[in-house]
């Protein structure tokens, strides 16, 4: 028994070294700092206790809130849009039609292309004046938009970029779909059920299980937005795409304050952590698992 345990604490060694040096670290580093004024170009370093945190949650700090609100509406319209999305082109991949493999390579390249690229050819889809998007919309003598230029659609302008890389989720679901056994299909074709029924007692039940992992990594990521804003917006216009981990980025490491950035960091921790408790709350109504009943 020793001898495996042994065995096995030195192979997995390397992973909690890792762990170790390159994760809990740095976080216990930063829980530290965030009771301190620590700034890169101060020569001194005092203990602050929780003024950090009282600076954020008194309003002193203008932007914390709204980078908080900017973040949520990001959420809120990105979440429903990938997993809906995302759902909707698994369930046309799931298919057994001709072609199927090309027309699941061809949706998956995009969740590979590096995210400084991907979002360059966005700028130039988008660009008011130049773009591919408002040529066409002119074309058609539609409406068109600023995109990312206008305080009013750059957040539902940052959403639709982002639905570029939503592959990997449709993988995720794929690979749920095909675990559903085809004989709950042809139970419900001998009761005279159609499409319908069948998406929603034999394919939504037995895929919940996904949709729950999904949402919950579609949350997180989309809470932790960050390239996108860096690279399509920076915080613009009139701070109107400041996502809290853009904001985060530029307290610590432009504008130096890294004490204060800690704070923010550990604020976000709990957010994160707090969202995830409430979907894991929650899905014990809605989420199946093959074997048990609804709990």
């Amino acid at each position: 028994m020793r001898k495996g345990l042994f065995y096995g604490l030195l192979f997995t060694s390397p992973a909690i070294i890792g762990f170790i040096i390159f994760t809990l670290g740095p976080m216990i580093a930063s829980m530290v700092l965030s009771f301190t004024d620590y700034s890169v170009f101060k020569d001194q370093t005092s203990f602050i206790g929780f003024d950090n945190y009282k600076t954020l949650f008194s309003g002193e700090d203008e932007f914390f809130y709204k980078s908080l609100g900017v973040t949520f509406y990001f959420v809120a319209l990105r979440v429903p849009a990938v997993i809906l999305l995302s759902f909707f082109i698994a369930l046309l991949l799931n298919m057994n039609v001709k072609g199927r493999a090309i027309f699941r390579t061809i949706i998956y390249l995009p969740s590979i292309v590096p995210a400084v690229a991907s979002a360059m050819i966005w700028m130039w889809l988008l660009n008011p004046d130049l773009g591919l998007v408002n040529s066409v919309l002119r074309w058609f003598h539609l409406p068109e938009s600023d995109w990312l230029y206008s305080e009013q659609s750059v957040i539902p302008s940052v959403v639709l970029t982002t639905l570029w890389g939503i592959g990997g989720t449709v993988i995720i679901f794929l690979a749920g779909l095909s675990g559903i056994p085809r004989q709950y299909y042809e139970a419900i074709e001998v009761d005279g059920g159609g499409w319908y029924s069948k998406l929603r007692h034999i394919t939504i039940p037995m895929v919940s299980p996904t949709i729950f992992f999904n949402t919950i990594m579609t949350i997180i990521g989309s809470i932790q937005v960050f390239n996108e804003a860096y690279i399509l917006t920076q915080g613009g216009p009139n701070n109107k795409s400041l996502f809290y981990v853009f904001y985060l980025w530029r307290t610590g490491f432009r504008d130096t304050e890294m004490g204060y950035a800690s704070a923010l960091a550990w604020v976000l921790f709990i957010i994160i952590l707090f969202f995830t408790f409430i979907v894991f709350r929650t899905s014990k109504s809605w989420v199946y698992y093959e074997g048990e009943g609804r709990t």
